[in-house]
């Protein structure tokens, strides 16, 4: 006897709207209005039963349909230099509900603090169409002739100048860690020194202005900086070649929260303690912050109004209409690290 090759079950119909509108017994566009929160007002039982309705058929949309039908993916694209940052995860997440909130989805990429990777990410989400893109640059000029050319709005975020042409959303960078040195002059301190990260482009960072600014009005020398990338290693590094260097400062601005941590366990592990022996003010206002050991005091960024204002620049922007760049305030959160209670 001959086999008879394997024949495969036919696939199952996909269920559509009028499949869901028939098991609830409404109109095709009652599912709509429903399932798009509007435009028309649905009252709670009838959004019931066509609730009810698609979980049982197991409804699923069509997004490529839904997307061709407006003219919009509904997606937005971001990309930051380093997902696993806790400052950049709760970036990425305060703007992923703001735009949920817009009734848009976000696609997150990493660009590991990559030149190379970044255009490579931002070429990926023009290819997939996406309705504006999220820019955490590893440059503080990054090029941007792709999203120019496919008509594809930015935001540049985390961005702290002007950016001709694009709208920025950042946050005072020069000011807050100037008001950190102010704040640990304030303790006593007459030497502080710098951690300062680096970055791709070797561009002068606000941050070492603001510092700078700080110990010169208040008549101080510019103590040791050490460079070291934006990560708890980073930190670490930079914590123990300060410990060992012949002139140890009595007080640290430190770049980052991340890099504040690893320079937190140097001291640790050179027994000092601190903030007797070697006070800290960081940058970012991360929960990571609030949770090491001591407390380390921060200058905060307003993550969710910056990432609120990023998402309305992104989808309110319109062709002809000025750019702007929306600078915030920082916001110092003294804790024990700098010697307060």
């Amino acid at each position: 006897m001959v086999a008879m090759p394997h024949q495969p079950a036919p696939a199952k119909p996909a269920v559509t709207r009028k499949d869901v509108a028939r098991l609830a017994g409404v109109s095709t566009a009652v599912v709509s209005y429903v399932m798009n929160g509007g435009p028309k007002r649905v009252s709670p039982t009838t959004e019931a039963k066509v609730r009810k309705a698609i979980t049982a058929l197991g409804y699923r949309p069509n997004a490529a349909a839904r997307a061709l039908k407006l003219g919009s993916s509904e997606m937005l694209g971001m990309v930051v230099p380093d997902a696993t940052n806790p400052f950049f995860a709760s970036l990425a997440r305060a703007v992923e509900v703001a735009a949920a909130e817009r009734g848009y989805a976000m696609l997150l990429a990493d660009s590991d603090g990559s030149l190379r990777t970044e255009r490579r990410l931002v070429e990926n989400l023009v290819s997939r169409r996406v309705d504006g893109v999220f820019l955490c640059s590893v440059l503080f000029d990054p090029d941007l002739t792709d999203l120019e050319q496919a008509e594809i709005p930015a935001v540049l975020l985390n961005h702290s100048s002007e950016a001709p042409g694009f709208n920025s959303v950042g946050v005072a960078f020069q000011d807050g860690a100037r008001a950190a040195v102010e704040h640990l002059v304030g303790h006593g301190h007459r030497s502080i020194g710098l951690v300062m990260g680096t970055n791709t482009g070797g561009d002068l960072d606000a941050r070492e202005v603001g510092w700078r600014q700080g110990v010169r009005e208040a008549g101080l020398p510019e103590g040791p900086v050490l460079r070291v990338p934006f990560t708890r290693e980073g930190g670490y590094r930079a914590g123990r070649d300060l410990i060992a260097g012949v002139d140890r400062p009595a007080a640290v601005f430190v770049s980052s929260d991340l890099q504040a941590v690893g320079l937190l366990r140097a001291v640790h592990e050179a027994g000092l303690k601190i903030p007797q022996d070697l006070a800290i003010f960081s940058f970012d206002g991360s929960a990571e912050a609030e949770y090491s050991w001591p407390p380390l005091s921060t200058v905060a960024q307003p993550i969710e109004a910056m990432a609120r204002a990023a998402v309305d620049a992104l989808i309110d922007a319109e062709v002809g209409v000025p750019t702007q760049s929306r600078i915030f305030p920082a916001e110092l959160v003294p804790r024990s690290s700098c010697g307060c209670p």
